[in-house]
């Protein structure tokens, strides 16, 4: 790939348009009218981000081509190989930059040291994003599209009839003029977590070539499964060796969050009795029947992802499998106070019992995994890690924007380990489906964002 320009396509596929407004060519959505001219170029929020963005994109177009979508029954770490094939490719390219020392342990974590370049005390500061995607769309085949100056209308994307729309999605109306990078509209786009990934390897190859900035000893690791609950789990945080951490995995610029949903997984399974259905009366107990009774059987106007905001919990069911014999389900349950998580859990349990107890031949098993916890309880104790973040957000003149996940990162479980890691913006939007978009001049705002973080640490 040669700098910002998009590689050819596969046969039978689709690339981007060269021309100014960057949209696919003629057959695969264009508008009738054309090509017209986009609204001036939007500006980087400083030459150092400016600096920054080819680089940073060419990476980003590269990571996200490789299918790295965790799997959510893993029975080993990582859960899928595709994820070992980025994790390499990553491992020689931080060689390439200098950090000699990079390395793939057994468990498919990527670990590296950028050295320190000022004397004395300084602590050790850790830069970590995962490379797997979400299971809960299309996660193979991505090819990347770059609308250039992006005109601020709707995106008719050429595949799955995807369209991008600016009335539903007012924070992509509002990038008109950026040069905006989706997926060619039947898979994800990877931007959750491969922008933070792209941005954390951008600004540390600009630091290793730039050693006149000032920095503490930086580690940088990219972790595997984060999607599926599993990112943190077998992190070695002791031979991480920092103090604290910032993981790459936020949103809108100016994102700095403290603060996640607590998170569990709830199992409930259903075993009826399976019978031929011609000698099934009197006998058969439909064990899909008693599973679909249990959900209706929730709330549905209230305590569901798709009627809550702001710091209201909820409920989700996200899979089912079934049969006449057994059911399956699992339920995200998330709240940010631990009281009234479990309120919720109690609900669905009490549901459960409600409805599978009218018949007494079928069974019910209810099963409670934690994900990870609230981090704030964690980080308040950590004050500085915050205020150092605050300060390097500011230098590159973004105002901090403090709000609350409606999620977890990888850092809820590793500042329960005793790592503080809050989590910072990436530039990337409708993650885990197939509208996922992301800009560049704010992914080169994040990457800008990591080269003043460093030099916050590096001074008192």
């Amino acid at each position: 790939m040669q700098g910002l320009s998009h590689p050819p396509a596969a046969p039978g596929r689709v690339q981007a348009c060269e021309s100014t407004c960057g949209r696919p060519p003629p057959g695969y959505g264009h508008p009738p009218r054309g090509c017209y001219d986009p609204p001036m170029d939007a500006p980087y929020s400083s030459p150092l981000a400016e600096g920054l963005a080819e680089d940073l994109l060419e990476r980003f177009l590269r990571y996200v081509r490789v299918d790295t979508q965790s799997a959510r029954d893993r029975s080993q770490s990582p859960s899928t190989p595709g994820q070992l094939d980025l994790s390499r490719m990553l491992v020689g390219e931080l060689r390439e930059i200098g950090l000699h020392d990079a390395s793939l342990d057994e468990h498919g974590y990527v670990y590296a040291t950028l050295p320190a370049t000022v004397d004395g005390d300084a602590p050790v500061i850790g830069l970590i994003a995962h490379v797997d995607t979400s299971p809960d769309a299309p996660g193979g085949g991505v090819e990347p599209i770059v609308h250039r100056g992006y005109d601020g209308a709707t995106v008719q994307l050429p595949r799955g009839a995807t369209v991008l729309d600016p009335a539903d999605m007012p924070v992509l109306g509002a990038k008109a003029g950026h040069d905006v990078v989706t997926s060619s509209g039947d898979t994800l786009l990877g931007a959750d977590d491969k922008a933070g990934v792209a941005e954390i390897m951008a600004a540390v190859a600009h630091l290793a070539a730039h050693p006149e900035r000032p920095r503490p000893t930086l580690r940088i690791a990219f972790t595997p499964d984060e999607e599926v609950g599993e990112g943190a789990t077998l992190f070695d945080v002791e031979r991480f060796g920092a103090a604290c951490a910032y993981t790459l995995d936020g949103s809108q610029p100016g994102e700095l969050q403290d603060e996640t949903f607590t998170g569990v997984q709830v199992t409930i399974t259903i075993d009826g009795v399976d019978v031929h259905t011609g000698w099934a009366a009197g006998r058969l107990v439909n064990a899909a029947r008693l599973a679909a009774r249990v959900l209706a059987a929730l709330p549905a106007d209230t305590l569901t992802p798709e009627t809550t905001s702001e710091r209201e919990g909820f409920v989700h069911p996200f899979e089912v499998r079934a049969s006449a014999g057994r059911a399956v389900v699992r339920m995200n349950v998330r709240d940010f106070e631990d009281d009234l998580l479990e309120q919720h859990v109690a609900l669905v349990r009490r549901t459960a019992e409600e409805v599978v107890g009218v018949e007494p031949r079928a069974r019910l098993a209810f099963e409670v995994q934690p994900q990870y916890p609230n981090m704030r309880r964690h980080l308040e104790g950590f004050p500085d890690v915050v205020a150092r973040a605050e300060r390097a957000l500011r230098a590159e003149g973004i105002e901090p924007v403090r709000i609350p996940i409606r999620g977890g990162t990888d850092g809820s479980v590793l500042s329960a380990r005793g790592l503080p890691t809050p989590n910072l913006f990436t530039g990337g939007h409708e993650y885990h489906s197939v509208r996922e978009w992301a800009s560049l001049q704010d992914m080169a705002s994040a990457a800008a964002v990591i080269v003043h973080l460093a030099e916050a640490w590096a001074r008192p």
